[in-house]
């Protein structure tokens, strides 16, 4: 068995994935990271270590125009030379503003319905230790408290029957992954979109995590370390936090109570602290501790807080108008 197999076998048993009478979907973008995570586990069926049943699944997002189809191709042949069963989805959208986010959030949509075509516990996404650093860092930039600091979770709620299960993210590599597809002379597709340094986390990857190398050659390795010490230490977020909060109560918290707390809703309620810095949490806390009612607190993504009757509540303010799409 390889060294990568052998790894993947290990933490999947660490974390209670089924090893017989299940099914799981995959998602694969044709990168390194997806692929080899899909070819050590079909390595893993071949040597009868796993008798699930594997669904791949690749979402084009048609944003890099032939390439997003190739990449789409790609997957097909690789799938099809090792008979994985495949589901593909692809945009209708034009994404205007946030490409990351509402590209993110389409995909997610896309691998919830696959899991739920295919009765899947689970959905696998081939997030690595890198992935964990460059989160850490992003979060750090944005202003995130200990919530954003504490990255990436193992294992959470896609949604009331599924798990989202990041398997490779507390001991696998970037690089373990590309050399595990080259030991199988298996190919991956390069993504022209990780070189464009127009977005934050490329600029991360390519400027900021180089430079502090200088200083830690082992500086990916403690970022996630850092995250994980922080996770541990705030403990599991509830997942179906839906209660509005009572102002009477938020008042006689301190400031970094209320702080806390808030971040605490917020991942709960919105799902996810993504683009909230301390400004929001700020502006909230203002919000409580005004006078008067009926003030709202805008938030990214087209959500806001509201203060009314006493307490604080979570709402939509107005959906980002999208065209279509070829």
């Amino acid at each position: 068995m390889n060294k990568f197999a052998r790894g993947l076998i290990t933490e999947w048993r660490r974390i209670e994935l089924p090893l017989s009478d299940a099914s799981i979907v995959v998602a694969i973008s044709g990168g390194a990271d997806s692929v080899g995570l899909l070819l050590a586990i079909n390595e893993l069926q071949k040597l009868a270590k796993l008798d699930i049943r594997i669904v791949a699944a690749h979402f084009n997002h048609q944003l890099r125009g032939s390439e997003s189809f190739a990449d789409e191709e790609f997957v097909r042949e690789l799938c099809s030379e090792r008979n994985i069963e495949l589901a593909v989805g692809r945009s209708t959208s034009k994404y205007l503003s946030n490409i990351e986010q509402n590209a993110r959030v389409e995909r997610y949509e896309f691998l919830q319905k696959t899991a739920s075509n295919v009765d899947a516990l689970a959905v696998l996404t081939a997030h690595t230790v890198n992935d964990q650093a460059e989160t850490f860092l992003l979060n750090l930039i944005r202003g995130s408290g200990i919530n954003g600091l504490s990255g990436m979770a193992p294992i959470r709620d896609l949604n009331d029957d599924t798990k989202l299960v990041r398997p490779l993210l507390g001991w696998a590599r970037r690089s373990d992954t590309e050399a595990y597809c080259h030991e199988l002379g298996a190919k991956y597709r390069s993504d022209t979109m990780n070189e464009d340094e127009s977005f934050t986390r490329v600029r991360i990857r390519k400027v900021l995590l180089p430079l502090l190398q200088d200083f830690n050659p082992k500086i990916v390795d403690r970022l996630a370390e850092t995250a994980r010490l922080l996770r541990d230490e705030i403990g599991a977020v509830p997942e179906t936090w839906t209660e509005d909060l009572k102002v009477a109560d938020l008042k006689l918290l301190s400031d970094a109570e209320m702080n806390k707390l808030l971040r605490a809703w917020l991942a709960a309620i919105r799902g996810d602290l993504r683009q909230i810095e301390l400004k929001h949490i700020d502006g909230i806390r203002r919000l409580v501790n005004s006078r008067k009612s009926g003030k709202t607190v805008e938030l990214p993504g087209g959500s806001v807080v509201v203060k009314e009757d006493g307490k604080l509540s979570f709402g939509k303010n107005k959906v980002e108008k999208r065209g279509s799409g070829a």
